[in-house]
This record gives C-alpha cells, sequence and structure tokens, in this order.
C-alpha cells in the first residue's frame, strides 16, 4: 500500500495505492480543490484517508509525492510534508515527475505536450509518450511562451497538448494557430494516482536519499530572477544531514 500526493497546482490531489509488482489499483482517491490552502488541509486529510481504511502510517510501504515543476509554494508543502512523514516512519520515499503524470491520462502513439501554468504567459511543458501504464520522456521538461508552444507543435503536427493549462491558455494556444482539436479536455490537475503508478520506490529507507529529494522546478524562482538580489557569494546549497 503507498500513499501518493500531487500539490503542484491549486488542486491538493491525495491517494491510497494498492500495487501488486507492475498493477496498481486506487483504493481512494481524494481531491481538495481550492480555495482551501493546501498547507493547513493536508495533515487533516492523510489522517482522514488512512483512518477510513483502518491504516497507520507504518502500515504503508512507503510515500509517493510529484515534484513538478508547478508551484513553488505548492511543490514545497508537498515535499515537506513527505519528508517530515518519512523521516518520522522511517518509509521509503520515491518522487515522479507531475507532468509525466499527466501524460499518463493522455492518449496512447501520440506526442504528448504537457502543460502546466508557470506565470504570467508562461508555462512549462513536458513532451511525452504513453506506453500503457507507462511514459516515455520525448525531450527535457522546460517553460516557454504560449507563442512558443504553438510553434513546437506547429513543428510536430502528430502532437496534442493536455494539461491544468489548458484552462487558462487554450484561447490563446488557438489564436497562435493550434487547432482546437490538438487541445485535449483534461486532466486539471495532475493525479496522485498517476504519481503512485510512476513511483519506483527504494531497497530501503535512507535518511540521505529523502533529504537529497528535490523539487523540479525547472526555472528560478521571482526572487532569485530580480537583479536587486544577486546571488550569494559561496558553494551552491545542496541537501545536507547533520552530524549525529
Amino acid at each position: 500500500m503507498l500513499l501518493a500526493l500531487d500539490t503542484s497546482t491549486l488542486t491538493l490531489s491525495l491517494a491510497l495505492v494498492e500495487r501488486q509488482g507492475e498493477d496498481v489499483r486506487a483504493v481512494e482517491h481524494v481531491v481538495v480543490p481550492p480555495p482551501d490552502k493546501q498547507s493547513e488541509a493536508l495533515p487533516g486529510v492523510v489522517g482522514d484517508l488512512l483512518q477510513r481504511h483502518g491504516l497507520k502510517l507504518k502500515d504503508l510501504e512507503g510515500l509517493a509525492v510529484g515534484l513538478g515543476p508547478g508551484s513553488f509554494t505548492g511543490l514545497r508543502i508537498g515535499l515537506a510534508t513527505v519528508k517530515a512523514l518519512a523521516y518520522a516512519t522511517g518509509l521509503k520515499v520515491a518522487g515522479a515527475s507531475s507532468l509525466a503524470a499527466v501524460a499518463l491520462e493522455g492518449p496512447e502513439g501520440v506526442p504528448l505536450f504537457c502543460l502546466a501554468v508557470a506565470r504570467k504567459d508562461d508555462l512549462y511543458l513536458g513532451a511525452y509518450r504513453r506506453v500503457g501504464h507507462a511514459v516515455e520522456a520525448l525531450a527535457p521538461e522546460t517553460a516557454m511562451s504560449p507563442e512558443e508552444v504553438a510553434q513546437r507543435m506547429a513543428a510536430e503536427p502528430e502532437a496534442v497538448a493536455l494539461g491544468p493549462a489548458l484552462a487558462d491558455y487554450r484561447q490563446a494556444l488557438e489564436k497562435c494557430g493550434v487547432a482546437p482539436h490538438r487541445l485535449l479536455s483534461g486532466p486539471a490537475f495532475p493525479s496522485a494516482v498517476e504519481v503512485g503508478r510512476l513511483a519506483r520506490l527504494p531497497e530501503a529507507y535512507s535518511r540521505e536519499a529523502l533529504f537529497a529529494l528535490e523539487p523540479h522546478y525547472v526555472r528560478a524562482s521571482e526572487p532569485e530572477r530580480n537583479p536587486k538580489f544577486p546571488p550569494l557569494p559561496g558553494p551552491v546549497p545542496t541537501a545536507r544531514l547533520k552530524e549525529d
């Protein structure tokens, strides 16, 4: 049994999934849309979900978390929660791309351009191909404008787009020349069920691996991009373990 979550958008997706080899079954999927704050809702939702199925954290095989790209705040909330639970219980943890989780809900046989909002007029793009219950990456995840997304789709006429960003940017992409039938409906957020399907738990719990797990931001945050606040001198920050 695996507890999976994704907080890369404003919608919290939380799922209890059962894995038997490559087979994954959703035991229950909980969705908490805005305006509820994820930081306030997440602890209670996790506890309620486990209680409904007569489970405690120690009964789980591990935890899975969507690593983004997506909301910087949301990703920090999700990963901080998972790390705290794993550190307290010794559960194994694995991360998976939130855009790859979106791709698992797309059609097979065509390039899938999975889109999420990065900021105003800036979209995250993950290019994938779905093969059954798995996906293969066609290119590194990146961020680009709607115009650049349209240009890339024009260069790959078989590709279709899907994902959370289409709720706000469908019309913009159509104005840039993307045919409406190439802009699929749904999913509106990455599903924790698909995150659980993608995640591959390590053989054993490791504090080093746990602390090294980081969100996939793709681009710098707004404070990092602000020229008034240049990067501080010194080594690049990395996950560290305190000496016992």
